[in-house]
Order: structure tokens, then sequence, then C-alpha cells
């Protein structure tokens, strides 16, 4: 197999884990606050932040140091090998979804919430999960 389609399978690999870890997070905290979970909008919700972490990455006047904490976030992501395997059920996953929330919690904190704001491509309810999920705002 060439090194492209390695490459390519991997990517998109890396971003149904960041996916799924995502809707690990989601899932958690709606459990947590009594909800119940419209998996429609979770799902829409996970699409919206991959796209604001690469909007937040490809502006200038994000800290370069947010900039880099965004991107190592998903060069992890992406990497096959991970702090718990991600074939251990609930855990395996569990892990990247914390390393989510931790770096959506940095990017908000440093480059603030006008940036997060600026970049959000969702609804205000997405934008309020986002906050929520990450303990500010």
């Amino acid at each position: 197999m060439p090194d492209w389609t390695i490459a390519v399978i991997s990517v998109l690999g890396g971003l149904v884990l960041i996916w799924l870890a995502l809707l690990l997070i989601l899932w958690v905290q709606h459990r947590r606050a009594g909800r119940d979970v419209d998996w429609r909008q979770v799902m829409r919700l996970v699409a919206d932040v991959v796209v604001l972490v690469k909007r937040l990455i490809g502006d200038p006047t994000v800290p370069r140091e947010t900039r880099w904490w965004l991107g190592g976030l998903l060069v992890y992501l992406l990497l096959p090998i991970d702090l718990v395997p991600d074939f251990i059920p609930v855990l395996g996953y569990a892990d990247d979804a914390i390393i989510v929330a931790i770096a959506l919690r940095y990017a908000i904190r440093t480059a603030g919430e006008s940036a997060i704001e600026r970049h959000w491509p969702g609804t205000p309810t997405g934008l309020e999960a986002v906050f929520s999920l990450t303990r500010v705002g």
C-alpha cells in the first residue's frame, strides 16, 4: 500500500477518533445534567468543534502556544498510540475525551472567549455546550 494511502487512512481514522471522543464527553455531560441526549445535535456539535479547532490553528491572532497545543491535540488523536488503547471499552475513548476537553479549556482561556465565539461555526446553543463542557464562560 502506498505511503499516501496510509496517511489518508490515518487522518480519516483520527477524525473519527475525535468525533467519538467528543461524543463521549457530550454523553457524560448530558447524563450528569440529567437531560436526554439528542444524538443529531451531538453529532453536529462534534463537527462544529473540529471546524473550530481547525480555524483556531489557522488564526494568526490566536497565541502561537495555543495553536501548537491544538495542533498537538490533533496529532495525538491521529496517532495510533494512546495513553489507554482505544480497543479497551469506554476507557479507551475516555482518555481522548479528557484530552480534548483539556485542550479546548486551555484554548478558551488563552485565546479568549471572543476568539472562540468569532470562529464558532455552529449555533449559540452549541457554543454554550462547549463552554459548559470545558467549565468556562
